[in-house]
């Protein structure tokens, strides 16, 4: 059995961890069948019937706007997990390759990106993401592209630090000897060892990514009307906290629960991994 076989064996022997995946597995499946098992148009609104608790025909009830809740939560899912996954995407893209860079070049290229990447991480990350977001227009799709930049940072020192513990291994010197071009030698020799940091950091980008997209929504720079994210029912909601309590009850626990579990499952990478590195090879 491989070191990477026992990594996640060791991971799946954690109870918290299993229900945790268990969890982001039926967020996923949530997202991707919305369409198909919501029992309303999530738009469609009945203003005779506003802020209605659970019945036989609304089983959540209905916001104030007559619209179906259970629906808007089931569209909120594929529209929160879509826009995380958005952020992490431009996170990744933009702190993978300058961390691989910056670590395997080291010297003038890795002190002029760091010392970039520190100024950004100086900043309050939801304060530089509301003034891209803002500066861009109030949209989804800017909102989730500044809180990609704004995490940026994190994946290339991540990046950075893997690369640099590893560059000077032996197959990577091999590989150097040998006459690899570097773009050969990142991409076959390097990415690859240091792809477990990177799925750690992912899950825990996640779930602040998450908890971003409906920081911005709830301030109005995310999801407009008449989508639905988690956020953005929570704005909604809070002005009939008094008339009807689960319309901001449930989108907040679902955010709660969203964010633990990708919190859980990194937490539970980071020490399987940890472990993992002071076993014998």
């Amino acid at each position: 059995m491989t070191r990477q076989d026992t990594l996640w064996l060791r991971l799946l022997r954690r109870g918290d961890v299993v229900v945790a995946l268990g969890a982001l597995a039926v967020f996923v499946l949530v997202a991707l069948t919305a369409p198909l098992i919501a029992p309303h148009d999530p738009v469609d609104q009945d203003l005779m019937h506003r802020l209605e608790g659970p019945s036989a025909a609304h089983w959540l009830g209905t916001d104030e706007s007559g619209r179906d809740v259970l629906s808007r939560l089931l569209y909120g899912t594929r529209v929160s997990l879509g826009a995380s996954l958005l952020a992490v995407v431009v996170a990744a893209v933009c702190g993978v390759p300058l961390g691989l860079l910056a670590g395997y070049l080291g010297r003038g290229f890795d002190l002029v990106v760091s010392r970039v990447a520190d100024a950004v991480l100086s900043i309050p990350g939801l304060v530089l993401a509301i003034a891209i977001a803002t500066a861009l227009g109030p949209n989804l799709t800017n909102a989730m592209l500044a809180v990609g930049v704004v995490y940026a940072p994190g994946f290339y020192r991540v990046t950075r630090g893997s690369t640099i513990a590893v560059r000077g291994q032996t197959y990577v010197q091999a590989a150097i000897t040998t006459g690899c071009s570097t773009p050969r030698i990142l991409l076959r020799h390097i990415l690859p060892n240091v792809g477990t940091p990177l799925i750690v950091k992912i899950f825990l980008t996640f779930g602040y990514a998450i908890l971003a997209e409906a920081s911005l929504s709830f301030l109005g720079l995310g999801v407009q009307p008449p989508l639905a994210s988690w956020g953005s029912m929570l704005k909604r909601a809070v002005r009939y906290l008094e008339q009807a309590p689960l319309l901001v009850v449930l989108p907040g626990l679902i955010i709660l629960v969203a964010v633990l579990a990708f919190n859980t499952v990194g937490d539970g990478l980071r020490d399987a991994l940890a472990r993992r590195d002071r076993e014998p090879a």
